[in-house]
């Protein structure tokens, strides 16, 4: 299944981008979105021939993802794959939690998931083949102390794929998550150490897992070995959120 286009939401760092690099060195065509600025590292060649292409898009904006795909169905060709990776959070106990931090968190979290699937899926369904992984968290299993907005948006995308992959099973397009637990991001960088070292201790594997190992698991979704694998929620969390 190499030679595909792929689009990665969110690959300008951490998991993301683990995941782009994954699927571009298993052969495939891939771009990726960013919000800011893309270092300049991004578009080099990494040794696989072809450079990633970076394409700045806010995955809120219903305009900005029409551009996005227009852009590469015009350059690259129809999405093969999607993943969804772009995410964010803005924590605080509910009781303090306005209207504001709630709804960016469900928009880019949750909304644009939908807001970009949605656009990837028409080429797809003529196609009668393609791929769609979103990134959740072990949070939305296990809930987290002031992360009401993350853990809602994170489940939501466990009952939009689910749903998703029985309205196209019949076209050979396969949908799943990933649940990533504790992993070392810049994210997790930016918590207190004390905080992240008593995390760690929860997770019966002992260790903080590597950006590459949940896109192992993405890479595996993606490919033609998973080809019988739609509605699935592949946990990437060194059995933090086991039994759940």
């Amino acid at each position: 299944m190499s030679g595909r286009v792929s689009l990665v939401t969110g690959g300008s760092r951490g998991i993301g981008l683990a995941i782009a690099r994954r699927l571009q060195r298993a052969g495939d065509t891939v771009a990726i979105t960013y919000k800011s600025t893309a270092p300049d590292e991004l578009v080099k060649d990494d040794g696989t021939g072809v450079p990633l292409r970076a394409l700045a898009c806010d995955v809120t904006s219903p305009d900005d993802v029409d551009a996005t795909f227009t852009e590469i169905e015009a350059t690259l060709g129809p999405v093969e794959v999607l993943v969804c990776s772009a995410g964010i959070t803005d924590d605080a106990l509910l009781l303090r939690m306005g209207e504001e931090r709630w709804a960016s968190v469900i928009e880019t979290d949750l909304t644009a998931c939908y807001r970009t699937t949605k656009r990837a899926l028409g080429p797809m369904l003529r196609a009668r083949a393609g791929r769609v992984v979103l990134v959740s968290s072990v949070v939305a299993y296990l809930g987290n102390p002031g992360q009401t907005n993350y853990a809602a948006a994170k489940a939501g995308l466990v009952g939009f794929a689910r749903s998703l992959a029985r309205e196209v099973a019949s076209r050979s397009i396969t949908v799943n998550v990933v649940a990533p637990g504790l992993i070392a991001t810049d994210m997790l960088a930016a918590v207190a150490t004390e905080r992240a070292d008593a995390m760690t201790e929860r997770v019966p594997l002992g260790r903080l897992g590597e950006a590459d190992e949940v896109a192992a698991a993405v890479q595996f979704l993606c490919s033609a070995d998973a080809s019988y694998v739609t509605g699935a929620v592949l946990a990437v969390d060194g059995g933090l959120g086991m039994g759940h």
